[in-house]
């Protein structure tokens, strides 16, 4: 008997996320647009004509961007480091996950160079975060706040962009990092999602449902388009573990290969190798995941 088809749970949803990082070029991505733009991001932050930030406060909110908790963060404080050297640094961490929260902890223990910086957990979602902030009437502003790959999982979008924006002070910057509409990813949920299980839980969200919710708010902000690959080859091996682990990483579902109806299997599969998902480079096949970084104003 087939066993029926479930969501992951939190810690499968981790295993599977690692096989997609191991080959995809998501990091790589990351690391780009952190050389490439976020020195002149941070470099602005705090500014004004008659005034030099000697403090910085940042919230870096609950994330999907790496297996290794706050490895993201760690490099942006470090780029502010640089640009801004000598300030005073209060960083404020909202990650519901307690594995998480631990790792990134240790990440932060074995950190030498983190002098004037100080760490602020709050071990609760997004949500959990803003509700306790209205509860108490203490809103604390900050003058860089980060979202990334988070939003899939948020109940109310357009709520949830406001909150965080308002709670950016004079001349900081809200970054959100969410897939782009010329992804793979926009062409199988908006065209493909029939092939998509019930099972796949949260938002099917990007770039553009963001940058229109800013437009509805108002709010300036810049888009920067960055290519990142994913090779999903091993997902139409049969067998193979790890394609395995990605198609259950893909369609948020535990063992979608050895659960899914053979007809859903095989559509999907037939959409993943569509050219708006994806490319053949060298017999290999490569799921577009180019990723949208939006800077918003405060």
């Amino acid at each position: 008997m087939i066993p029926s088809m479930r969501s992951l749970t939190a810690e499968e949803y981790v295993e599977a996320f690692k096989s997609f990082l191991d080959h995809s070029t998501e990091h790589q991505c990351m690391d780009e647009f952190n050389k490439e733009q976020m020195p002149n991001i941070m470099a602005g932050l705090g500014h004004c004509m008659s005034h030099k930030a000697e403090h910085f406060s940042l919230l870096l909110g609950d994330t999907l961007a790496g297996v290794v908790a706050g490895e993201q963060d760690l490099k942006m404080i470090r780029i502010l480091q640089t640009v801004h050297p000598g300030v005073f640094i209060d960083n404020e961490i909202v990650e519901p996950n307690p594995q998480h929260v631990a790792a990134y902890k240790e990440l932060v223990n074995q950190a030498p160079d983190l002098q004037n910086v100080s760490f602020i957990w709050h071990q609760l979602t997004s949500l959990e975060y803003e509700q306790q902030v209205k509860e108490k009437g203490t809103h604390k502003k900050f003058d860089f706040i980060h979202m990334i790959q988070m939003l899939y999982r948020v109940e109310d979008i357009p709520n949830t962009i406001k909150f965080f924006h308002s709670c950016l002070d004079h001349h900081g910057k809200l970054l959100i990092i969410i897939l782009s509409d010329s992804s793979g990813w926009a062409s199988l949920w908006k065209k493909y999602r029939d092939c998509l299980p019930s099972t796949d839980s949260g938002h099917y969200i990007t770039c553009g449902g963001i940058t229109e919710v800013l437009q509805r708010l108002g709010v300036e902000h810049r888009v920067y388009e960055l290519p990142s690959g994913w090779d999903i080859t091993e997902c139409f091996i049969e067998g193979d573990a790890v394609g395995g682990h990605m198609m259950d990483f893909l369609t948020g579902t535990k063992n979608f290969l050895g659960t899914a109806p053979p007809a859903l299997r095989r559509r999907l599969q037939e959409a993943l190798c569509q050219p708006e998902c994806s490319s053949t480079r060298d017999g290999r096949i490569i799921f577009s995941n180019n990723l949208s970084m939006i800077v918003v104003e405060s």
